[in-house]
């Protein structure tokens, strides 16, 4: 049988929910390179981070912070992926204004060329007429995302190549999940 896979984002639809602005370092300054957390690659972290609230509300288990889209997780949302996928992911624990409570940014080391372009709604690269070349052959647009699970290798959780907004993750890590009781996360199946 084949492997199913989901796409984890928020749940916009959690009633009172928190929102949390970019992150700074623990003495309030900015940091540079807050789209290092949605690339599909390892990265280093020297400073500590800290989560301001953007809009303050119930906390969530997983959020997309800022502009920059950077997943934060709860604890007990990151032992399932220390757990489950410790190949796959990075885990740097933070803090959250207002928050006792351990909160982690989860960074998704792996990427995967598996967009199935032909079974999404719409899948269109950039070309060298949209007048951007630093993205020509990249995803311009996806819509209706399927990928192809036999390009997805031994991965539980990957980016996609060329889109990188989608955090994808497995039948079992998205079971796992949902047996710890995520709040805010919702799966799409891809």
């Amino acid at each position: 049988m084949a492997r199913r896979f989901f796409d984890l984002k928020i749940d916009v639809e959690v009633p009172g929910r928190w929102y949390l602005a970019d992150p700074t370092e623990l003495s309030g300054e900015e940091i540079d390179d807050i789209w290092r957390f949605t690339d599909g690659r390892p990265v280093e972290v020297r400073e500590r981070m800290r989560f301001p609230l953007f809009k303050p509300g119930s906390p969530t288990d997983i959020e997309f912070a800022g502009a920059g889209q950077t997943p934060v997780v709860s604890a007990r949302v990151a032992s399932v992926f220390r757990e489950m996928a410790p190949d796959d992911v990075q885990l740097f624990q933070v803090e959250v204004e207002g928050e006792a409570e351990p909160y982690f940014v989860l960074n998704v080391m792996q990427t995967r060329r598996c967009i199935d372009d032909a079974a999404c709604e719409e899948a269109r690269l950039w070309t060298p007429e949209d007048g951007r070349p630093e993205l020509v052959g990249g995803y311009h647009v996806v819509s209706g995302l399927r990928i192809d699970t036999s390009k997805v290798g031994d991965a539980r959780v990957f980016r996609l190549w060329g889109w990188h907004p989608p955090i994808i993750v497995d039948e079992e890590i998205k079971s796992a999940l949902e047996r710890v009781g995520i709040v805010g996360g919702r799966f799409d199946a891809v």
